[in-house]
């Protein structure tokens, strides 16, 4: 699986309930026919650690088969809109891509 990673944060005239309504509907409309997108999972960021992790309101990791996929996905009409839908959002944001390794997997609790 190679997946892109994006941890981004609200405009500053935004709330944090407004930023993950928009990212987790409006937003996700955009989002969800890139092509080869195999899963996206989306974490709604409730609190930071410590001062340094403070800020941050969800990350996105979007999962494709491979690296070609990622890029092909990237060079996609579907991927210029859904930038396009961002547009001068004003808010901040780190993307990332890499290889996901499992390193423990999810198990049925038995309930």
């Amino acid at each position: 699986m190679f997946n892109l990673m994006v941890l981004a944060s609200r405009p500053s005239d935004w709330t944090h309930e407004q930023y993950i309504e928009w990212w987790r509907g409006e937003h996700a409309e955009v989002t969800y026919p890139l092509p080869g997108l195999l899963r996206w999972q989306h974490t709604e960021i409730v609190e930071g650690i410590d001062e340094k992790s403070a800020g941050w309101d969800g990350l996105s990791i979007l999962s494709f088969e491979s690296r070609e996929a990622l890029d092909a996905a990237l060079a996609s009409d579907e991927w210029k809109a859904a930038i396009a839908h961002v547009g001068d959002m004003r808010g901040r944001r780190m993307i990332w891509y890499g290889n996901e390794q499992t390193m423990v997997p999810l198990t049925d609790s038995g309930s």
